[in-house]
C-alpha cells in the first residue's frame, strides 16, 4: 500500500495549527483548559489539527520534541 502524499494545502493547514493559540498552548503547557479542548474536541473536528497530525505524525496536543523546536521560537 503506497504512503499518502502530503499536499501543499495540508502543509499550510498544519502551519496554521502550529500558530494556533489553543494548540500551541496545549503543546507547551500539557495541562489546563486549552490542553483539554484540543485533546477532547478540536482534534476530532478541526481540519487544521487533522492536517497537523498527518503532516507531523503526532497529535496536535502532543509536545514538540526538543530536537525539532524551530529557531523562530528561540528568537523571542
Amino acid at each position: 500500500m503506497p504512503a499518502e502524499t502530503i499536499t501543499e494545502k495540508q502543509r499550510k493547514m498544519a502551519k496554521w495549527c502550529l500558530e494556533c493559540f489553543f494548540c500551541s498552548r496545549a503543546r507547551r503547557k500539557q495541562k489546563g483548559f486549552a490542553y483539554w479542548l484540543v485533546k477532547k474536541v478540536e482534534s476530532r473536528i478541526c481540519p487544521f489539527c487533522r492536517a497537523y497530525e498527518k503532516v507531523y505524525g503526532r497529535k496536535a496536543y502532543e509536545p514538540i520534541p526538543p530536537s525539532q523546536n524551530t529557531s523562530s521560537t528561540n528568537n523571542k
